[in-house]
């Protein structure tokens, strides 16, 4: 294949390529002065090639071609500006990629460094949630804030001190007998294996549980590593359970002067804007505790129902345990019903095992299926795979408190993208829906916040 360069003339072809590349010449007709064998004007006829080329060599083009013609459409001129423009832009949002995912990883090396002293904060928050109407109840009532306070925090830990004291006898009581049926069950195991179609004799389950027993004795360094460390979580955990509750001691005495002291740190302009997003933080956390702790009291109830009318054992910790699991959730409310199914399974046979099992899916299905949409359409709106995904990961990183803390951190993280969105698109979220937004006002001796209409609204 040859390629001629602009100017360079053609060789001359051979015979057989001229006859194979003999192209048709047309006519054109004109009328017009000059000079050519004589002057004068005329009509007549001059043939040359027709102008419809698509490239050298390709239809009507006279000359023998080198190659075939493309299918590929002629570049423009703006091609090459156009590709720079785009690659230039490509890199900055690249750039600026590295850099968001460079600062989120210091932001989450940061608090992960701090873990351990906003842990009390997050869970003494949660406390104040539950905490905070009972308080504000008596403050209406003209209760000092301080006796307020510790008077709510003291029959809740009233409350949840009884609660254990209910629920330990019982327990105490059945596990023994849960543990001999526990045995009995293992036996008639051991015994079914024995028998058709398995055929496993005593001498080859002996081996396999002195396999056991050999591999325990093995590990017996990890396992005392294990138990320590779980005995060092238990006691950070407990500790961290004490500063939660005198942190939420002092967020429910004093936490009507936090918004406004933060608001009085920022200008005019940014005020409304932590105000309004102040609130709506807290009325989230608010939300999402009340509305588990309906959901978990729902799941118990019936559950519970469903393990008294089969004659299950632990009924009582069993719907406890159902209630807590509930703001852990889908694992765990799942986690709690395949501890009811095993005890069932344990105390009363596969028979009753299998009814529990479908009285706990039957309560699932009714809370996912009737409670979480009427509590999603009533504001609180995360997609059930976000729920996974927050429990996962905050499983993942911080064990059964980051599962606990998850969902609630993402209906933060959900209620931060959504009021800036809605600044971005000039909707104005600090405005209420009374047309009113939030006001820092006061003097030297401390900040208030009022109400006052804003301005683009009726009477503003």
């Amino acid at each position: 294949m040859r390629f001629r360069l602009p100017g360079r003339p053609d060789a001359p072809p051979s015979a057989g390529a001229a006859a194979a590349t003999e192209r048709p010449r047309t006519t054109r007709s004109g009328t017009g002065s000059g000079t050519g064998s004589g002057t004068g004007s005329g009509t007549g006829s001059v043939t040359g090639p027709a102008p419809d080329l698509s490239g050298e060599g390709g239809r009507g083009d006279p000359r023998a071609a080198d190659h075939e013609a493309t299918v590929a459409p002629t570049p423009g001129w703006e091609r090459g500006r156009r590709a720079m423009s785009a690659f230039s832009t490509l890199a900055v949002a690249s750039a600026q990629l590295l850099l968001i995912s460079a600062a989120l990883v210091v932001v989450f090396w940061v608090l992960g460094r701090l873990w351990v002293i906003l842990l009390p904060i997050v869970l003494g928050l949660l406390f104040a949630t539950v905490l905070w109407p009972p308080t504000r109840f008596l403050r209406k009532h003209r209760w000092p804030p301080a006796l307020a306070a510790a008077v709510v925090l003291l029959a809740f830990l009233g409350l949840i001190g009884g609660l254990i004291a209910a629920i330990a006898p019982q327990v105490a009581d059945q596990v023994t007998d849960l543990a001999d049926q526990a045995t009995s069950g293992l036996e008639q195991i051991q015994q079914w294996l024995q028998g058709p179609p398995f055929n496993i004799d005593q001498e080859q389950i002996g081996q396999y549980v002195d396999q056991a027993i050999d591999s325990v004795q093995s590990n017996a360094s990890n396992i005392a590593g294990y138990a320590a460390t779980g005995a060092s979580a238990v006691g950070n955990g407990l500790l961290n359970l004490v500063l939660a509750l005198l942190l939420a001691f002092f967020f429910i005495k004093d936490g009507p002067r936090w918004v406004p002291w933060l608001t009085a740190q920022t200008g005019p302009k940014a005020a409304p804007h932590v105000a309004a997003l102040s609130q709506k933080t807290w009325s989230t956390l608010s939300e999402f505790i009340k509305q588990q702790a309906f959901v978990g009291f729902i799941d118990a109830l019936f559950i519970g129902i469903g393990l008294w009318i089969f004659d299950v054992p632990l009924v009582i910790p069993l719907a406890v345990l159902t209630f807590f699991g509930a703001f852990i959730p889908i694992i765990g409310a799942f986690v709690a019903g395949a501890f009811a199914v095993l005890i069932a399974l344990v105390d009363e046979g596969p028979y009753v095992a299998l009814a529990i099992f479908g009285v706990v899916l039957l309560v699932q299905q009714i809370e996912g299926n009737v409670l979480q949409p009427i509590i999603q359409g009533r504001g609180f709106n995360l997609h059930a795979a976000v729920v996974i995904l927050a429990v996962t990961a905050g499983s993942s990183l911080f064990g059964i408190v980051g599962a606990f803390l998850g969902v609630p951190v993402a209906a933060l993280i959900a209620v931060v993208y959504r009021y800036t969105r809605d600044a971005f698109d000039g909707r104005h979220p600090e405005v209420a829906d009374d047309g009113t937004q939030t006001r820092v006002s006061g003097d030297d001796d401390g900040a208030v916040l009022t109400r006052e209409q804003a301005p683009g609204t009726a009477g503003g």
